[in-house]
């Protein structure tokens, strides 16, 4: 442990009778100032800004241009204050909210990436929505154009096989896929408050007939 600096983010302790300790104290607040609930205004922009505002903080990306900037790795967190810029120095794990491009993303060995790549698991989500808002009723909603859904290989640790397990409580309830058109249903497949396989369709009135229903107990199939 050192005696001069902080063990995690590097703040410079005040020493016994040290000289103008505004100066020391006035540091660690500024580096606390930079360090705490980072926003970065740009981790794209290559070239040092000339109207840089005080507190402005910047990713620097490959090759960056500038006084200042020019020859220091991709990745360096660069502090804008007093007008002069300043190397932020960052360990592994510090989380940074991108301004322009509204995303989060986390230190990592070798630079800077989104935060989805580093978490390995997410657990007890309670709303999900993908290019959507999720809503109390539909706390899973998605709005995309494909999905898909593949198994892993024996070489990545799978046996090759995709079952998507649906489930429901009891054999009265619903276990089904509802098929809409505009919002519309127009057909619905699945256990439909009993465990037979029945497939429905519904007119533009609203009325459902069934189509064809499979016995689970014998696999015979009627159809209506």
């Amino acid at each position: 442990m050192s005696d001069d600096f902080s063990a995690r983010l590097n703040l410079p302790y005040l020493a016994a009778g040290q000289m103008q300790k505004h100066v020391t104290l006035n540091t660690a607040l500024t580096r606390l100032d930079a360090l705490l609930q980072i926003a970065v205004v740009s981790r794209t922009t290559a070239i040092q800004p000339a109207d840089a505002s005080d507190g402005d903080l910047y990713i620097l990306p490959g090759e960056a241009e500038g006084a200042v900037w020019a020859g220091r790795p991709a990745g360096t967190l660069m502090r804008f204050e007093g007008g002069g810029w300043t190397a932020v120095t960052t360990s592994d794990g510090m989380i940074a909210c991108v301004l322009d491009e509204g995303v989060v993303v986390v230190r990592a060995e070798g630079g800077w990436i989104r935060l989805g790549q580093r978490l390995g698991e997410v657990q007890g989500l309670t709303r999900l929505g993908l290019g959507t808002s999720a809503d109390e009723a539909n706390p899973l909603a998605a709005k995309i154009n494909a999905a898909l859904f593949t198994a892993r290989g024996e070489e990545e640790g799978g046996d090759g096989d995709l079952r998507l397990r649906l489930n429901k409580a009891t054999a009265g309830d619903v276990l089904s896929l509802l098929f809409q058109s505009g919002y519309a249903a127009r057909a619905e497949l699945g256990l439909i408050g009993d465990d037979d396989l029945t497939l429905k369709a519904c007119d533009d009135a609203g009325t459902w007939r069934s189509v064809w229903r499979v016995d689970r107990a014998t696999g015979r199939i009627a159809f209506d």
